[in-house]
């Protein structure tokens, strides 16, 4: 990776990938976007427009193209895990290379998926903490007063390097950084994702459940909260993430009432749920520990059956 301007691709420049595209284009970063040929032509056209409280209106010049074809540093995956396998196909292996892979996807399933597809890159756990949607093709709306990125470095190479130097993740991450993007480097990915999905899959379930915002899940609907929250930390101190779910609640307590899921917005506008990737996630990291999560069960039967519902 070049030390100063390294090459970066997104797949699926979309309100996540968009918004980290058009930043490191801005600073001068070289950022090749990857999508669907409408998307492509409008981007080549226009570039990515973004409105932010944070970063300003801005518009950022960017590449763009329907399949990767020559070698980049790193690649940021940033679509939804409902379209991660045909957007995939726009990544060939042989040109991906042993480059930097970092999926910023809810759940925990898709580590393994990149992890067999790309043997010989080092794919990089990731999590955001972001508002941040695609309007229309090439345009960002990011609406929180943060953008924090955390990523779990690994003993394959990204990890600390023996001799201390900077390792590619090391100068990634400087990169975000500079162009005003929070990042941790954390050293358990384990903790790291539950930490996120722990949170994510009892607001994004009650909230698309109930259609409501978080303030009126945690007072109307709080018995059911605190179930769901007992279940989901007996997972991952099963799974090696130990939490409790006073900590938990205290996040659901302290965050913005009106906050709304991801999920609540796709049930909103008809589109596909991420419900298996995150709900279905929990279930079989449940199962596969010995952890009953009943409340959690019907709670994902109950969205699966409003959104058949919706269709």
């Amino acid at each position: 990776m070049s030390p100063t301007n390294p090459r970066v691709a997104v797949l699926g420049p979309g309100g996540v990938g968009g918004l980290i595209g058009a930043l490191l284009a801005r600073d001068g970063h070289h950022v090749l976007c990857l999508a669907g040929e409408q998307t492509a032509d409008t981007l080549r056209r226009d570039g990515l427009r973004v409105e932010s409280t944070q970063y300003g209106n801005f518009t950022a010049e960017v590449e763009a193209d329907t399949c990767l074809r020559e070698p980049v540093d790193a690649v940021f995956v940033t679509v939804k895990q409902t379209a991660l396998d045909e957007a995939l196909e726009r990544v060939p292996a042989d040109s991906l290379g042993d480059a930097l892979v970092i999926p910023l996807l809810n759940g925990l399933d898709h580590l393994a998926v990149l992890r067999r597809r790309y043997p010989s890159a080092r794919v990089v756990a990731g999590t955001i903490k972001v508002e941040a949607t695609r309007t229309a093709p090439g345009r960002i709306v990011h609406t929180s007063p943060f953008a924090h990125l955390e990523l779990a470095a690994l003993p394959n190479g990204s990890g600390p390097a023996s001799d201390g130097s900077p390792t590619p993740l090391d100068r990634l991450a400087d990169c975000l950084r500079q162009v005003g993007l929070g990042v941790t480097l954390r050293t358990d990915e384990t903790a790291m994702i539950w930490d996120k999905l722990a949170f994510l899959a009892p607001f994004a379930l009650l909230t698309t459940r109930y259609g409501a915002d978080l303030g009126a899940v945690r007072s109307e609907w709080r018995a059911e909260l605190v179930a769901v929250l007992d279940e989901i930390t007996a997972v991952a101190r099963a799974a090696g993430a130990p939490m409790t779910v006073e900590t938990l609640l205290s996040f659901f307590d302290g965050a913005p009432e009106a906050m709304k899921s991801s999920m609540q917005r796709d049930a909103e506008a008809g589109r596909p749920l991420e419900l298996d990737a995150i709900g279905g996630a929990v279930l079989r990291a449940g199962t596969a520990h010995g952890v009953e999560t009943p409340a959690m069960a019907r709670l994902v039967a109950e969205v699966a059956r409003t959104a058949h519902e919706v269709a």
